[in-house]
């Protein structure tokens, strides 16, 4: 079976890394028998400069009649001052919604080579590997009514509308379930509760998905003490599951447990498994065109593509121990060098990558 993967380069370091994953998907493909389609299209801002908007209709098409979608970054400085329908980041929001990909996989993981780019103590990270399940479709971002009103008395109110529905919940807490299950068999569902209406219901529809998942034990935690658990005793959770807004926080908050951004892949899943993916970072402007981005969170976006939406987990394997050979060898980019270590760019860094799934 051909899959057909649709490839979004976007802004900034956007297109560098996507490059680089393109090599590692022509490797599988020409040597390891991976059978893929590709077609690449405009997003963001780059979009925007080609077709006046941000998600243009033949990116959308493009993007529909893919089985999978790779996407490196959106946004810059030079589209700040447009209308807000028409930034960059509204392609992606375009994308989820428009293509109901409302299961965001975040994971956090310390690779054992990278324990000192941490900033936390090695015995507090070390060994870390934790599935942050963000809804990605409703919620705060996307609720309303919103907007900013003027008062009677003159005054500015700016307003956004937290709302979730029971089969949202249920949904995005079925998918948090189903990897529990693959994994040891924990998941944290965190909310609040104790202030807030929506989370009420929240903790409600999750509690009563776990009697159905009685081999995962359900564990619910407010979203401020996640946060400080986070940092306190990061290696308590294994798979977290929240709504829009806590999770955007939450997961940047992990990410930052690795050690670097730059390392770590996304997936956003729709209820068949299709799925967009792409590193967890921006699109670092200030270093576009420089050669020195980190495209490994791409690659490893690639790993997540395979293992979930194609049904290549052997291939997946295979580039997580392209990626791990390549860090063994003290290879690094500038954001996860460390003394001992060999800094190099980002072309050089696929090289390694490639060279690796080439000779293993």
């Amino acid at each position: 079976m051909k899959h057909k993967i649709a490839i979004l380069p976007g802004d900034g370091i956007g297109p560098e890394i996507i490059a680089e994953a393109r090599r590692v998907l022509e490797v599988l493909q020409s040597e390891q028998g991976l059978s893929i389609e590709t077609e690449q299209a405009d997003i963001g801002g780059s979009a925007y400069d080609a077709h006046g908007h941000p998600l243009p209709a033949s990116t959308l098409k493009v993007a529909r009649e893919a089985d999978a979608i790779l996407l490196g970054s959106v946004g810059g400085p030079q589209w700040e001052t447009l209308e807000r329908a028409l930034r960059p980041e509204q392609g992606l929001l375009g994308l989820r919604s428009e293509l109901a990909l409302f299961a965001n996989l975040r994971p956090a993981i310390l690779y054992p080579q990278l324990v000192s780019a941490s900033t936390l103590k090695p015995e507090v990270v070390s060994g870390l590997d934790i599935m942050i399940v963000r809804e990605l479709t409703g919620g705060i971002y996307f609720g309303q009514p919103r907007g900013v009103r003027t008062l009677d008395d003159g005054q500015r109110q700016g307003f956004n509308t937290l709302v979730y529905s029971e089969t949202e919940i249920e949904r995005i807490g079925r998918s948090a379930f189903e990897i529990a299950r693959k994994r040891s068999g924990r998941l944290c569902s965190v909310d609040k509760a104790n202030v807030l209406e929506v989370s009420e219901l929240w903790r409600e529809v999750m509690t009563g998905l776990a009697d159905e998942y009685t081999d995962v034990e359900l564990s619910h935690m407010y979203v401020d003490n996640a946060a400080m658990q986070l940092v306190r005793e990061p290696k308590q959770f294994d798979v977290m599951v929240t709504g829009n807004m806590f999770g955007d926080i939450l997961s940047d908050a992990a990410a930052m447990l690795t050690g670097s951004i730059g390392m770590l892949p996304s997936a956003s899943l729709d209820s068949q498994g299709k799925g967009m993916y792409e590193p967890i970072h921006g699109s670092a402007p200030d270093i576009a065109g420089q050669d020195i981005a980190n495209p490994l969170a791409t690659i490893l976006s690639v790993s997540m593509m395979l293992r979930y939406s194609l049904n290549e987990a052997a291939l997946a394997e295979r580039i997580d121990t392209a990626v791990g050979s390549v860090l063994d060898t003290g290879l690094r980019t500038a954001d996860i060098a460390s003394a001992g270590t060999q800094t190099v760019g980002t072309r050089a860094m696929g090289d390694a990558v490639v060279a690796a799934l080439q000779s293993g």
